[in-house]
């Protein structure tokens, strides 16, 4: 008898969690939405997130805010989030440092995309040689035939080891044959633009989105996109894999969750931005930032990010780096 009433009310208990967690599913979201973007304002992907979520909110009963928490090349904000409870309010934005250059390095104790929920890609976008006006160069071949010509001359401005302006940089040295004179630029691509400006480098690799301002003042000039496909934002440069080269390599931006967030919170997100992101709104501001809108749904999106470690890791073990 005893054992029976244990049971029953073992029973009836587990029926009132299943209970609670169904009407917790059913009135999500309770509350507005946090999504933590991990670079401060202004930058591409704070741009990115801030449009795209003020779409995405038109579908929920909630605001969806941003909030910039940026420091230990992203870790800092997506640790937040992790650690914020998981129950749909609260959303971070991975770029390719938090996919890419924190887990190779080990580089912040706890960090780990294994205490995070993917729930889908947004945006692709390739990175670029841009080269200064002051530099004299007004094609790709000729910025490799001066790097040739005179080794460790060519001044090349690229983010910290590890990421893939830096990746890309020495992939290309060993294409091509050649040696450059690599600067690193902690932070966002705007220090390497101003950089440019000054004819303190001759080139800098990053997006031609980064390098949009100056490139339009005639300042600077994209000579190639480290792409097989052409980019219709920036007609006249062209992707690297029509002169012979094997070199893609770019950012991106993802939307994750905090591990164990509800399955019905994960669905309702991703139906949000994914609605966001079909709109003609974002489809036509995505394109005159030079971005590829590029959607991965949560079902997609983590064997994405599997492969692409996999393959950068292989890279990076190549170098010696």
């Amino acid at each position: 008898m005893m054992f029976t009433g244990f049971k029953n009310k073992f029973i009836c208990a587990i029926g009132a969690c299943l209970l609670t967690s169904t009407v917790a599913a059913a009135d999500y979201p309770s509350r507005d939405i946090r999504l933590i973007v991990p670079w401060p304002a202004g930058g591409g992907a704070d741009a990115i997130s801030r449009k795209i979520s003020n779409l995405a909110e038109q579908q929920m009963p909630v605001s969806i805010y941003v909030e910039n928490i940026p420091g230990a090349v992203t870790a800092t904000g997506l640790m937040q989030m992790t650690r914020a409870r998981p129950d749909g309010h609260t959303v971070g934005v991975l770029t390719y440092d938090s996919v890419i250059t924190l887990p190779r390095g080990n580089m912040v104790p706890g960090y780990s995309l294994e205490k995070m929920a993917p729930i889908a890609r947004i945006t692709r976008e390739a990175d670029a040689v841009v080269v200064s006006k002051h530099s004299g160069f007004t094609d790709f071949n000729q910025l490799i035939e001066a790097a040739k010509a005179k080794p460790n001359s060519v001044r090349v401005g690229v983010a910290p080891k590890g990421s893939g302006p830096f990746l890309a940089i020495r992939r290309l040295e060993q294409q091509a044959g050649v040696k450059f004179n690599v600067i690193t630029y902690p932070g966002s691509s705007s220090a390497e633009a101003e950089a440019l400006l000054s004819g303190e480098l001759d080139a800098a690799i990053s997006s031609l989105g980064d390098f949009s301002g100056i490139i339009e003042s005639g300042d600077a000039k994209g000579l190639v996109e480290l792409s097989s496909e052409q980019n219709p934002s920036f007609p006249g440069v062209p992707p690297i894999s029509t002169l012979g080269y094997e070199l893609e390599t770019g950012s991106f931006v993802l939307l994750a969750a905090p591990k164990n967030t509800p399955k019905e919170a994960i669905v309702k997100l991703e139906a949000s931005f994914k609605h966001a992101f079909e709109s003609e709104e974002f489809q036509t501001w995505v394109a005159s930032t030079g971005v590829t809108p590029s959607w991965l749904g949560a079902n997609d999106v983590q064997n994405w990010i599997d492969e692409l470690q996999s393959e950068t890791f292989k890279v990076m073990d190549g170098l010696g780096l």
